[in-house]
């Protein structure tokens, strides 16, 4: 196996740590791309320099902000930046991670990301994508950002897949041939409902807080209650179930 410098966009947040992790248990170098490492993706200040001897960037930035237009922008922008400085820096390989289903569910965030693919593919570097259903992190993240007893779940269907795994298989592809318009997807071995996701993590926890059901309005909510961000075609099958998650180390930190 050829030792790659794997440069980590958003390498600080949850995810970017993984990635982060993964690239090293797989024997690569790596270089953080974040404002705490001096490099600012939205200005571009900083990013042509962090990316000198890069051979691979893995692009797991991140907006979290209920505004569409905010969000599309940020991706947009980012998305620009690290491209031309790469372009710069002689960077062979673009690797994004994005969502299962980006490209039919017309929400505010999937259509800013599908906007990040688009400019990726069209881009001077070659591309891969892998799309990711939605991370077991995600239902319990949602009982910490409750405000009172209530937390608000989705009810919506889909595959759960562990974060940790998404992040190795980012780094798997970083590590081969660019995919281009042949799109990845990874999703979890279990179909299960997000709003009963939260309420196992609650139960799990002895916290002390009651999961309600909410369904999100208009087709998309339709959509996504019946099954419009399960995986269609062939799809890579993670391992962990949720349950078995829950009682993890990861799990447990989150």
């Amino acid at each position: 196996m050829n030792r790659l410098h794997i440069a980590v966009a958003g390498g600080t947040g949850w995810i970017g740590r993984m990635v982060v992790t993964a690239a090293g248990n797989a024997g690569h170098d790596t270089v953080v791309l974040a404002r705490s490492t001096g490099v600012d993706l939205v200005s571009g200040q900083g990013v042509a320099e962090a990316l000198r001897g890069a051979d691979v960037v893995i692009d797991v930035a991140n907006l979290n902000s209920n505004s569409a237009a905010k969000v599309t922008s940020f991706f947009e922008t980012t998305t620009r930046n690290l491209l031309a400085a790469e372009a710069e820096a002689g960077v062979g390989h673009h690797v994004v991670l994005s969502i299962v289903a980006v490209d039919r569910v017309d929400v505010g965030y999937y259509v800013a990301k599908r906007r990040q693919e688009e400019i990726a593919l069209a881009g001077p570097i070659p591309v891969s994508i892998l799309r990711a259903t939605q991370f077991f992190e995600f239902a319990v993240q949602m009982t910490g950002h409750a405000v009172g007893p209530f937390v608000p779940a989705p009810r919506l269907i889909s595959r759960p897949v562990a974060a940790r795994e998404v992040a190795a298989e980012l780094v798997r592809i970083a590590a081969g041939p660019p995919l281009g318009e042949n799109i990845e997807q990874i999703a979890g071995p279990e179909e299960l409902r997000i709003d009963k996701l939260v309420r196992d993590a609650i139960r799990t926890r002895g916290l002390r807080r009651i999961a309600v059901p909410i369904r999100f309005p208009g087709k998309a909510g339709r959509e996504q209650a019946n099954g419009g961000l399960l995986p269609r075609g062939e799809v890579l099958v993670g391992r962990t179930r949720y349950a078995e998650w829950l009682s993890s180390a990861d799990g447990r930190a989150s």
